[in-house]
């Protein structure tokens, strides 16, 4: 009765905060440490399995999990999944054919399986995030997409894995992560392209008094101080486009702002905002070290194009810049100053920050901080620096000028609101 009663009031703080205590966080790398962890979980499943994922490929990996969902819905399980129409487009077909017939029920966020679907409003906000809840006891949460590490889409198989993580969490933050998860998943299945106030699932009344709440108070941040919970002291942290609109972008600015020793940022399309770069900027300056680490081995060239229009100005004002040149990036991850840190869905660029449906877990706990540190710290072993004099001169210039005249077309076009 005790433990219980200190989650109900771990969750009644984190209402204002956004953080929760008691949690058990746990850091994966890679496909090859996430997936045998979710199908462990899947396998000793007893009642239900939810999975949203923007990318659920069908090589072998991912049929192996298929397989462990159908088997856990031959167990009696109830299976949910929700994947996103454009990112798993061409796996779509042989999933539907792989779950017809069981207990699963898989639904499609924003399908564009017709011509016309991509005349739609809103289509160019995708579901991005990639989550997994099993009982409501562990959820998983990152930045890594059903598809083998040594896969890519486009480029076929490569010899080493992309760099990514995602999270194994246990505890209070659990309930956050599998509300959110239903909430997308009934928006998707219901099958009809309702504005993204379903995704709090709440009642009409009380979501009206959230949106005066919000008119009052202004954009969702989590906190300027530190909250006052029990280890290991976690935030869920969305982005929508109805109340959380900028929550990740908060995020991010509101932690740089407040670095005093470090900021260390992994991110494979970076194209931030004014907010980003000014504290990006502004840390530097005042003698914290900044460094990013970027895309090396491009897997879109536009996105390694829009990231170089903002090195010159970067590394101007002391910020390190890297590029990840081993393999493909894939990883959204941040460490600030040994103890706040980062693992999610989100990049730094307008397609994450103002358009798609994202999740980040943002924790407050230095040995997990360290621990993310120390990959970080590995990566940029591997990695190359960029020099100073890169993305200098008119052509720069004008390089500068064309992307961000094709971000603004683009938020025009994708319906995001405010600058950026």
């Amino acid at each position: 009765m005790r433990r219980l009663g200190m989650r109900r009031r771990w969750r009644h703080q984190a209402t204002d905060t956004g953080f929760v205590g008691g949690n058990e966080v746990e850091l994966l790398r890679g496909g090859d440490q996430l997936f045998p962890r979710m199908q462990a979980a899947i396998c000793s499943a007893n009642r239900e399995v939810w999975l949203a994922t923007y990318i659920f490929h069908d090589d072998i990996t991912s049929l192996a999990l298929v397989e462990t969902l159908l088997a856990a819905d031959r167990r009696g399980v109830r299976v949910r999944i929700v994947v996103d129409g454009f990112g798993s487009g061409p796996s779509i077909a042989t999933l539907r054919e792989r779950f017809a017939g069981s207990g699963v029920a898989f639904a499609v966020f924003r399908p564009m399986d017709r011509w016309w679907h991509w005349f739609k409003r809103g289509q160019l906000r995708r579901l991005h995030q990639k989550l997994c809840v099993v009982d409501g006891e562990v959820a998983f949460v990152g930045g890594i997409n059903v598809i083998d590490d040594r896969l890519d889409i486009h480029h076929g198989v490569t010899e080493l894995p992309r760099l990514d993580f995602a999270v194994q969490l246990r505890g209070s933050i659990v309930d956050l992560v599998g509300q959110s998860l239903r909430a997308i998943w009934s928006r998707a299945w219901l099958g009809r392209d309702f504005d993204d106030a379903l995704l709090d699932y709440v009642p009409l009344r009380r979501r009206f008094s959230l949106w005066l709440t919000q008119l009052w108070r202004g954009p969702q941040r989590l906190t300027d101080a530190e909250p006052q919970l029990p280890p290991v002291c976690a935030a869920f942290v969305l982005r929508d486009n109805l109340r959380r609109r900028r929550t990740i972008e908060h995020a991010y600015t509101d932690a740089i702002n407040t670095a005093r020793q470090s900021v260390d940022i992994i991110c494979p399309y970076f194209y931030p905002g004014q907010r980003i770069r000014l504290a990006l900027r502004h840390a530097a300056r005042r003698g914290v070290r900044v460094r990013l680490l970027l895309q090396g081995k491009l897997d879109y060239r536009l996105a390694g194009w829009a990231a170089e229009a903002l090195y010159a100005d970067l590394l101007r004002h002391g910020v390190e810049i890297y590029e990840y040149t081993p393999a493909f990036l894939h990883a959204k991850v941040a460490v600030i100053d040994d103890h706040w840190a980062t693992v999610g869905s989100s990049n730094i660029d307008p397609l994450s920050l103002l358009v798609n449906l994202e999740a980040n877990v943002v924790v407050l706990d230095r040995p997990f901080a360290l621990r993310l540190q120390g990959e970080i710290e590995t990566a940029l072993g591997v990695s190359e620096r960029v020099g100073e004099k890169r993305g200098t001169g008119l052509r720069a210039i004008l390089h500068r000028a064309v992307v961000a005249w094709f971000a603004y077309v683009f938020l025009r076009v994708a319906g995001a609101a405010g600058r950026y």
